[in-house]
């Protein structure tokens, strides 16, 4: 009974202080992912007020956090979408995949810290923030523009690659041999086109299957199925996460709009939780030394990103105003870096790459917003010039 009440206490105080950290980040016109990481470092060890019971809740929560956050972000799209995404910008995708992979893995290896560690932070530096990057091009009323349809189909083709690339880590992390990598990355992709055949030719049923005009039943049967599938696919050696993307991407039209709607407040509750587990498992003395690196890593891959959406964009036909805002719109990093280094951590990688890309995610998820809304003009004058 004495554990259960701290446990609340405990719980109740992070939760509320996300509250009020949230409130801020919205009054300063700031993502509020930065300030959970910092309610992450000072609740962890080393921290101001160190967690003594509810560290392991937290976790549960912040798995619950990924598997949301995907979900909602697979309902954004469908599975012809995504098809006529990968033909048409496969090229740019590759360019996005090079240019913003190879800084992280060469940083990795230049400090000595193996072909895991690099291969990890390949995937730090390389995935672009969907969530974040959605809520600048909404707030900034960037929706309607020319060059936002390129942006997303960069982040699903990001989202794509993420379904193969997290069991070729995940392999890679439990020191699995060549033939079981292979086997795990070959499972991933069968799943990942099962599901997309199933999406594609049987969707209606599905929606058939979850659809009830009933809010309460609609939101149990789709996180009920996306918490099936997402375990499904963990045991399959696929992401879980990836699981629960591709369970949205089975939804579309009014359900999925629906279901977002719906979905939206848990989704916010657990994803900020899973923002401050990563804080929670990352000693904040490590964050300063590794301040500096993180910045230069930063400014590389801000430059490499603008480059991706300019010649993403060009290619599509975009004046030069609009090439420029895509690059910008692609340059915050939040979740899918965190959950990439949260994996890296727990496997033990390397004892200074969640430090590393704990503070390489708090430049750039706060950096990029703030240069949509400050920079952007700037660059866009001197585009238009030129």
């Amino acid at each position: 009974m004495h554990n259960t009440a701290i446990l609340f206490l405990e719980f109740g105080a992070v939760v509320l202080g996300l509250g009020i950290l949230g409130a801020l980040a919205l009054r300063v016109g700031i993502s509020p992912i930065p300030l959970y990481l910092i309610a992450g470092l000072a609740f962890g060890t080393g921290g101001i007020l160190p967690l003594a019971t509810s560290e392991e809740f937290i976790a549960t929560g912040a798995e619950l956090g990924v598997i949301l956050l995907l979900l909602t972000l697979g309902l954004e799209y469908n599975a012809d979408e995504l098809v006529t995404s990968l033909k048409g910008n496969a090229r740019a995708g590759l360019v996005d995949l090079v240019l913003n992979a190879a800084p992280g893995a060469i940083c990795a290896l230049l400090l000595g810290w193996g072909p895991v560690a690099a291969v990890a932070m390949a995937g730090v530096t390389y995935a672009t923030s969907s969530g974040i990057t959605a809520k600048v091009l909404s707030d900034l009323g960037w929706i309607g523009n020319r060059e936002t349809p390129v942006v997303l189909s960069l982040l699903v083709f990001e989202d794509l690659t993420m379904a193969i690339y997290l069991p070729v880590l995940t392999a890679m992390l439990a020191g699995l041999s060549l033939v079981a990598g292979a086997v795990a990355v070959a499972i991933a992709l069968a799943a990942v086109s099962v599901v997309l055949l199933v999406a594609l030719r049987f969707g209606r049923y599905i929606e058939a299957f979850v659809a009830s005009p009933n809010s309460e039943v609609l939101v149990l049967k789709v996180v009920g199925l996306a918490l099936l599938v997402a375990g499904l696919a963990q045991q399959l050696q696929v992401s879980a996460a990836v699981g629960a993307f591709l369970v949205g991407i089975a939804l579309s039209g009014e359900l999925a709009e629906d279901a977002q709607a719906l979905l939206a407040p848990l989704r916010d509750l657990f994803a900020a939780v899973f923002f401050v587990f990563f804080g929670l498992q990352t000693d904040p003395t490590k964050i300063l030394p590794a301040a500096a690196l993180a910045a230069g890593l930063a400014l590389v891959t801000m430059i490499t990103k603008l480059m991706t959406g300019i010649y993403a964009a060009r290619r599509a036909g975009i004046a030069r105003a609009g090439r420029v805002r895509a690059g910008i719109a692609l340059i915050p990093r939040g979740e899918f870096n965190i959950v990439i280094a949260g994996l890296a951590v727990a496997a033990g990688a390397h004892p200074d790459l969640g430090a590393l890309a704990a503070a390489y995610v708090l430049i750039l998820a706060a950096f990029g917003p703030l240069a949509a809304r400050l920079v952007q003009p700037l660059l866009v004058r001197v585009a238009s010039r030129a």
